[in-house]
């Protein structure tokens, strides 16, 4: 199967410039572009398909290139957008571009990494204007969505200059890097295509380039991906950790599970094929999903976080909390009720303090019943006491009432 028809069958091809990329790709290998304006200083899930779209033309052979925003960071694309751009400080954007090359390097460890910070920096205004502002008609750049959608609301000349900008990056990757491809989401359409025109008109007819776009990503629901109940999640593991990273997407709903194995995924096509007909055949068993978080973990942060975000979800499910270390308890009881202590405390006490009692008699009848475990452990003694010595670590005592409802004790 051709590269761009696959993907077509993996719901990643929204337009491309010229059709005859599709037999270009087939030759041999390109070098092509993919940006990343360093906004802050880690990547979010939403913004990995880029970087999976890369992958897949890197595991076929091609050249990536990755341009850290450091020149366009400080202009603000206004592309997808319906206000202005927070403006970055230098020595923000530069450190932010730092942190996010390490991490798309773990994507694209073949990938050249060049900052258009170097050669938009060496620009002053005259020579911008004269050698390529001239190039841009205004009645081009107002048509362009990314301008069109913004004239209402306003939009500064900073932003609205950002296509020349981009174009700029892309006609020196031609000359420098024979790159004659950028690829995007769909809302760089014209910032791609602003581009290949400026390498047309300085550099002539017989520079070809090309360009293709990706659909931007929506959950079924119609809801924006990439965003959980508490907000974005991280590809740096000390901003989301890795259990919540995986638990993203084993909780993808149903209806998503299909598109998403087929956009984040690397199985080949016939193996993808054969999990989504298992998954719509028994969708409880959460195939599909489980492959999806399987692949993006191991992928963004190794085999070892894996397997500790899939103990901690199994410990989580039978209760079995003293299988876990103590970084991972604080990783898979980040967002339960947590309460400290000092010494000894009657656990009677201690389900009260932690929200899973309203008062004594409850946590008697709680205890009485068998609904209360401590650190995996059922508890029908009514006098028992919660102290450091058995603490996981000397650190940290799991409360759980029933199925579900857990509260973690935090020993001083």
């Amino acid at each position: 199967m051709k590269l761009l028809d696959e993907l077509k069958w993996r719901e990643l091809l929204f337009d491309v410039t010229d059709e005859a990329l599709a037999d270009e790709l087939e030759k041999g290998p390109m070098t092509f572009y993919v940006g990343a304006d360093p906004t802050a200083d880690s990547l979010h899930v939403g913004h990995l398909i880029s970087y999976l779209v890369s992958k897949r033309l890197q595991d076929r052979g091609h050249h990536p290139i990755l341009v850290i925003g450091g020149g366009t960071g400080l202009i603000g694309d206004p592309s997808g957008r319906s206000s202005e751009r927070q403006l970055l400080t230098l020595e923000e954007s530069l450190k932010n571009a730092d942190a996010i090359t390490a991490q798309v390097k773990n994507i694209l460890p073949e990938a050249t990494v060049v900052n258009n910070y170097d050669w938009i920096s060496t620009y002053d205004v005259i020579t911008f204007l004269r050698d390529i502002g001239k190039h841009f008609n205004i009645g081009y750049m107002l048509a362009k969505d990314s301008v069109k959608s913004r004239l209402e609301q306003g939009i500064s000349f900073t932003e609205f200059s950002y296509q020349i900008i981009q174009s700029l990056d892309f006609m020196h990757l031609y000359k420098h890097h024979n790159c004659t491809l950028q690829i995007g989401g769909q809302d760089q359409w014209g910032n791609i295509t602003a581009g290949l025109e400026l390498i047309r008109k300085m550099l002539g007819s017989d520079a070809k380039g090309y360009g293709f776009t990706w659909p931007l990503l929506t959950k079924a629901d119609g809801s924006k991906f990439g965003k959980s109940a508490g907000g974005a999640i991280w590809l740096d593991k000390n901003k989301s950790s890795v259990y919540e990273f995986y638990q993203y997407w084993i909780n993808t709903p149903d209806k998503d599970a299909v598109p998403f194995l087929k956009k984040f995924t690397f199985l080949p096509v016939e193996e993808t094929k054969e999990i989504i007909a298992a998954f719509e055949a028994a969708p409880h068993e959460r195939l599909a999903q489980k492959t999806i978080a399987e692949q993006l973990t191991v992928l963004v942060h190794g085999r070892d976080a894996y397997d500790s975000a899939v103990r901690i979800s199994e410990a989580l499910f039978s209760g079995n909390v003293r299988a876990l270390s103590a970084d991972e308890i604080r990783d898979g009881f980040k967002d339960v009720p947590s309460i400290t202590v000092s010494g000894e405390q009657q656990l009677i006490d201690l389900l009260i303090e932690a929200g899973l009692a309203t008062s004594k008699r409850q946590s008697r009848e709680f205890i009485t019943n068998g609904a209360v475990s401590v650190n995996g452990d059922k508890i029908d003694d009514l006098d028992f006491v919660v102290s450091a010595t058995d603490a996981i670590n000397k650190e940290f005592t799991v409360l759980r009432r029933g199925k579900k409802k857990y509260a973690l004790v935090k020993h001083k």
